[in-house]
């Protein structure tokens, strides 16, 4: 495919230098369907990153378009802080009906703010309010969102950099296969809470992704799940579970930690919660953790009503019949055979990992995987790369794209491979 030279001019005199996944696709956008990005030279792309998991249902999923265009036709109110609202009652029936009550999970619902980082402050904020402590326990590579609190308890050295203080009352501990099973799991944290010496207070809660996307694909095993979910009730900490990316179904159940059979005490979700990539952001916490005092975590786009609409109408189409998570469970299956070839071709060091519809190959040659995404690029598939130092190339394909077109991406992403070698 021929790119021609895009005008991006105005982005990049006026527009802040902190702009980011734009330099890895130097192209100016203009339309979006399915599973398929146009730029205004007319060029197709096909879409793996899917808005970093925000659009599990692809661009302008027809069905949500729907229900967004009615609701604003007919005047539905539009911002509505944490008013009452029609849209706000019909998700919520929606998500109690369709998700909450077929999974048994008691949970209360918050609407924290618009983003994930909103969710996972408003998480570690009312478990600190709970448990009257203030130590938060994370994992090494973990990613929570940009503001100060999640920054605290992200792993990235580059983004906690950003700061610009010191990052407090956090403390990583070893991710699974961390330490490749050299060391019985949790050894080290189990030692650390029982020895009064060894300098850590007592946690209020342990905050997780059962797969850390932005971390470099690294998926927790379901009985390292479990036992971390023991641990924290052992020693009286709140399990956090952080599924703003891996939530929605990306990972084949709605949640991901239903595979693992665990409770957390506190979910936050984000990211696809929507359904069409509107801002909207949940919290989730067992009945008894609600000690909140009205208006205690406020903001004024907790109320985006479109989102509501939206989300409602994902749960009615994507949910009510337990299909989509065979679906993805199946298209998982089906990139799972396309890594394996891949890699089986590759003289160099690789390998791959991943659940449901996340994806990762690894390299032992660090500054491939931003080659082949560059090279994917130029032949029309955008992905992305992630991991600590970019060696991970993260593949995160719609749920709803169809097996004819994992398969374009796939041959695409080989051909990207061979071709950087």
């Amino acid at each position: 495919m021929t790119i021609t030279q895009p005008d991006l001019s105005v982005f990049e005199t006026l527009e802040s230098e902190v702009r980011s996944y734009c330099r890895g696709w130097p192209t100016v956008f203009d339309r979006a369907q399915g599973s398929y990005m146009y730029d205004e030279d007319g060029h197709t792309y096909l879409d793996f990153f899917a808005g970093a998991g925000s659009l599990n249902y692809g661009h302008n999923n027809p069905v949500l378009k729907r229900a967004l265009i009615d609701y604003i036709e007919r005047d539905g109110v539009t911002h509505g802080l944490d008013m009452s609202t029609t849209a706000k009652r019909a998700f919520l029936e929606a998500f109690q009906n369709i998700i909450l009550r077929p999974r048994d999970l008691p949970y209360k619902v918050m609407f924290p703010g618009p983003t994930g980082t909103n969710a996972v402050e408003s998480a570690l904020k009312l478990a600190r309010k709970v448990k009257g402590r203030e130590a938060i326990v994370s994992f090494t590579n973990a990613f929570h969102g940009m503001s100060l609190g999640s920054l605290a308890v992200t792993g990235n050295a580059f983004k906690r950099a950003g700061a610009g203080i010191p990052l407090v009352h956090g403390t990583p501990m070893p991710f699974d296969h961390y330490l490749d099973g050299q060391v019985p799991d949790f050894l080290w944290f189990e030692r650390l809470l029982e020895d009064q010496g060894s300098g850590l207070n007592q946690p209020a809660a342990v905050i997780v992704e059962t797969v850390q996307g932005e971390g470099g694909i690294n998926v927790a095993r379901a009985e390292w799940l479990r036992e971390l979910a023991d641990l924290c009730k052992r020693r009286d900490m709140l399990l956090i579970v952080d599924d703003i990316q891996m939530g929605c179904g990306r990972t084949g159940a709605f949640f991901s930690f239903e595979e693992a059979g665990i409770v957390p005490d506190i979910v936050t979700v984000s990211k696809s919660i929507s359904g069409y990539g509107l801002p909207m952001a949940l919290t989730l916490f067992k009945p008894e953790l609600d000690i909140w005092e009205p208006g205690e975590h406020n903001g004024t786009f907790r109320g985006n009503n479109p989102a509501f609409v939206t989300a409602a109408a994902t749960l009615d189409t994507y949910w009510a019949d337990g299909q989509m998570e065979k679906q993805t469970l199946a298209r998982g299956e089906q990139v799972e055979q396309a890594l394996r070839a891949i890699v089986d071709e590759l003289p160099e060091e690789a390998e791959y990992r991943g659940r449901g519809l996340v994806w990762g190959i690894e390299f032992a040659d660090k500054a491939r995987a931003s080659a082949i995404a560059a090279r994917a690029f130029e032949l029309g598939l955008l992905i992305e790369t992630s991991g600590p130092e970019s060696e991970v190339v993260k593949l995160l394909p719609a749920l709803t794209i169809s097996p004819e077109e994992l398969d374009e991406g796939l041959r695409t992403l080989a051909r990207a491979v061979r071709e950087t070698a």
